[in-house]
């Protein structure tokens, strides 16, 4: 209605007819930026790209899906002071809204050019060779996250959204067949010992992480949540935890090219039969591939991971492994999880990148680091007198 800027223009009688009438020719009615932040986190991504000017410019916005706003965005680079990245997106509008902070972050961390494009690669006959027979390999396990258009992204989806979004899935899950048909289970009723028995055996999230909490991503918990996964817990599908969907497929042994394959199937299968009951598709950008709340998950979404003995590399001490895999594109973790801590000589090796890849080059990125680490864990044996 008025202009941005404030100016007072007091009338005459002979100018307006009536004697002190005062004219608003503008006004400033925006709201006043918020406060700077206290970003905790001094060393991570948030710190360096989250500069006066950009919180000048973006602290006021609210995207249009789910009113979030940047400073719900940086919680956790604001509350913690270990984060390295340190952002989540609310919705696909954030990665528009927030693009000045978005952009240069992303590129940093994932090491693309601002010109950079995705390219997915579902197809598992260009997968060459397999994990070495000879290799320890406990389990093999490969998800990737996956969102749809209309709703909101974890950190913002609202509540209502989650419930639709909830039921929406459930209906598209149960009408799977073959391998993928299984069953629902959401987490708000669920039996105690039923969900005690999903969490020991590793199909099933949990609540409690600090940085899911900060984020805003266990509002409202449990309702909205669930799991759905087939008769034999090969084909899995969580519902509405860091992301919308995780899509995993998984089974013991190293046999990855089926692992990948009946994932691929999955991935397409569930697609289709949301896009059949809804509409619904899912949420990918041209530039950063398939959309997450995390950053660092944009692209493919993937994580191909094997659980492996590595006495060897064990022996060598703290920090060895973990360099080796840096030089080899890998991310080794305890297999408690991303928080859980290392223990024992079982690793979870995974490929490290995400984004500037596609996902036949990831797979085939965390079989030969794995086969490489096998290899070299036998001479580190052989080394440390363990034969």
């Amino acid at each position: 209605m008025f202009g941005k800027y404030s100016k007072v223009v007091y009338g005459t009688a002979a100018a307006a007819g009536t004697l002190g009438l005062v004219y608003l020719v503008g006004r400033d009615t925006s709201p006043p930026v918020k406060p700077f932040p206290d970003i905790k986190s001094k060393h991570s991504l948030v710190a360096k790209h989250v500069t006066l000017d950009k919180w000048n410019k973006l602290s006021n916005i609210k995207t249009e899906t789910s009113g979030f706003t940047l400073d719900q965005a940086i919680a956790c680079a604001v509350q913690f002071d270990n984060q390295h990245c340190g952002i989540y997106a609310g919705d696909a509008d954030s990665y528009k809204d927030f693009a000045l902070v978005f952009d240069p972050l992303i590129q940093e961390y994932h090491g693309i050019g601002p010109d950079a494009t995705h390219t997915s690669d579902m197809d598992v006959s260009k997968i060459r060779g397999t994990i070495n027979p000879a290799a320890p390999v406990h389990s093999t396990r490969i998800r990737v996250g996956r969102s749809f258009n209309g709703f909101g992204l974890s950190p913002g989806i609202t509540r209502e959204q989650r419930l639709e979004l909830e039921g929406l899935l459930k209906n598209a899950l149960e009408a799977l067949d073959g391998e993928l048909s299984g069953n629902y289970f959401p987490l708000l009723g669920m039996d105690e010992a039923v969900r005690q028995q999903l969490v020991d055996d590793h199909f099933l999230f949990v609540s409690g992480d600090r940085n899911l909490i900060a984020a805003g991503m266990e509002r409202d918990w449990p309702e909205g949540r669930g799991i759905y996964h087939n008769k034999d817990k090969t084909f899995l599908v969580w519902v509405n935890e860091e992301d919308q969907t995780r899509i995993i497929s998984m089974q013991k042994g190293g046999d990855v090219k089926e692992v990948f394959s009946r994932l691929a199937s999955g991935i397409e299968a569930v697609g289709k039969s949301v896009k059949d009951a809804s509409g619904k598709e899912f949420l990918i950008d041209p530039k950063y591939g398939y959309m997450h709340s995390c950053p660092t998950n944009l692209g493919t979404g993937m994580r191909a991971s094997v659980h492996v003995d590595l006495p060897g590399w064990t022996k060598e001490g703290p920090g060895k492994l973990e360099a080796r895999c840096e030089q080899l594109n890998l991310q080794p973790r305890g297999t408690r999880g991303e928080s859980g801590g290392q223990t024992g000589i079982t690793y979870d090796i995974s490929n490290k990148h995400r984004l500037g890849y596609s996902e036949v080059e990831l797979v085939q990125c965390m079989i030969d680091g794995v086969n490489r680490l096998f290899l070299e864990d036998l001479v580190l044996q052989k080394k440390h007198n363990m034969f």
